[in-house]
């Protein structure tokens, strides 16, 4: 995508997660966008298909910042802690982007694909190597778990009910607890402090 591209999506997000629905008004991207009409035509197209690519896009994004920031780790249940906490940790840092996970998650599997992914990687190295303890069979169970967990404290700290730490760590430990590992390491695990998920170019450019 060109800067231009990426600006329009960006300001699509904004106005997907404040108002709603799945089009926008090319008039009213314009100007969230801060481009003209005819630029919007002009990197766009279909204007029709800007909801599914801005899905896409953000989906993507979260994707390889998380790896960005989990690649280092060798724990699984560290590696599944981080993926939680920093999911949760982005809505403070970007409401815009939360409200808009929290508002389509459920109903666009783009946005929710990630926990079938690394999550589900770290759980079954997890119990292969014994540091977890689940039946086998249980994967995609757990993972469904930990990502509607992980949107309902998303909710909370959009919604100034938990702060994004108390959030993140409170359901961090419940998921690593149902997976066997011990509540004062659960605990030890949830509470170590975590760089900001890193945002890549795909919204820097915006």
């Amino acid at each position: 995508m060109n800067t231009a591209t990426l600006r329009i999506h960006q300001a699509a997000m904004r106005i997907f997660a404040v108002e709603g629905g799945t089009t926008v008004a090319v008039s009213d991207l314009a100007r969230e966008a801060g481009l003209s009409r005819g630029t919007i035509y002009n990197n766009l197209d279909d204007p029709q298909s800007l909801f599914t690519s801005v899905c896409e896009t953000v989906a993507a994004e979260f994707r390889d910042s998380i790896k960005v920031a989990t690649d280092h780790m060798d724990d699984p249940a560290e590696k599944v802690s981080a993926s939680i906490r920093l999911c949760v940790r982005r809505v403070h840092d970007d409401p815009h982007w939360g409200r808009f996970i929290a508002r389509y998650a459920m109903m666009e599997p783009s946005l929710g694909s990630f926990w079938a992914e690394m999550p589900a990687e770290e759980l079954r190295r997890g119990l292969i190597s014994g540091r977890f303890t689940f039946h086998r069979d249980q994967v995609a169970s757990i993972t469904a778990t930990a990502g509607g967990a992980t949107f309902g404290a998303m909710s909370l700290v959009l919604d100034g009910r938990r702060t994004w730490r108390q959030a993140g760590s409170d359901t961090a430990e419940v998921i690593l607890r149902g997976v066997g590992i011990d509540r004062a390491e659960a605990r030890d695990i949830t509470q170590t402090e975590l760089d900001p998920l890193p945002r890549l170019a795909v919204f820097d450019a915006a």
